[in-house]
């Protein structure tokens, strides 16, 4: 049984819940088909904590994909990121206190790292399927950009594993009073259901267009 390695974050910045965890432990244990199976792990919203918890739940699951997910509160749709910057600004302190400014994911690491997920065809698949979902260019200078590029570096050996980070908008609960867009959590849901099993099958991305003006 090959696995797929999904995980969500902890609450942070007053937030009671965050849908990127709510979504990913409702899919543990499911099972795509008769060959692959779906693991869902939590990470802390603490910098160097999440990149240790990563790194185990890979060396001990040994999955085939690894898809992390984090709440981007303001985003309209589910955003497939492209890139991971080798660099921490914290606008805000994790929930171990911490807000490191202007300091390296990993030192003398190469500045960046690519997704090896096919983002622009599942982007597409869930598109026809009628649910908001875009690639995006920045993943950010928090603790969602600080995982995937830990993430993309510890697998760099590894060009079998495929893996990428995906931001999802707020839950509905949480925009109230905001003047936010949000998804249900059980579209998320929905949506993984459709895109993973394009992340194994697709051995090439589409060739369309998804860059962006600004």
């Amino acid at each position: 049984m090959h696995t797929i390695l999904l995980t969500g974050f902890e609450p942070f910045g007053g937030e009671q819940s965050n849908p990127s965890w709510l979504a990913v432990q409702q899919l543990d244990g499911y099972q795509l088909d008769d060959e692959v199976q779906i693991v869902s792990r939590q990470l802390s919203c603490v910098f160097e904590k999440s990149q240790q918890e990563l790194k185990t739940a890979i060396a001990e699951l040994k999955p085939v994909l690894v898809l992390a997910l984090g709440q981007a509160g303001g985003r309209t749709e589910l955003c497939f990121e492209k890139v991971a910057i080798n660099f921490i600004d914290a606008r805000i302190a994790d929930n171990a206190g911490q807000q490191p400014v202007g300091a390296p994911v990993v030192a003398e690491g190469p500045a960046a790292y690519f997704t090896t997920l096919p983002i622009k065809a599942m982007v597409n698949r869930l598109k026809q399927q009628g649910i908001p979902a875009a690639v995006s260019y920045t993943a950010g200078t928090y603790v969602c950009n600080t995982v995937f590029y830990a993430m993309m570096h510890q697998l760099k050996d590894k060009p079998k594993v495929r893996a990428g980070f995906l931001h999802i908008p707020y839950a509905p609960e949480q925009a109230i009073g905001k003047a936010v867009t949000s998804m249900p959590v059980d579209m998320v849901v929905r949506a993984l259901k459709l895109c993973l099993p394009v992340a194994l099958q697709s051995s090439e991305d589409l060739q369309i267009v998804a860059g962006t003006l600004d």
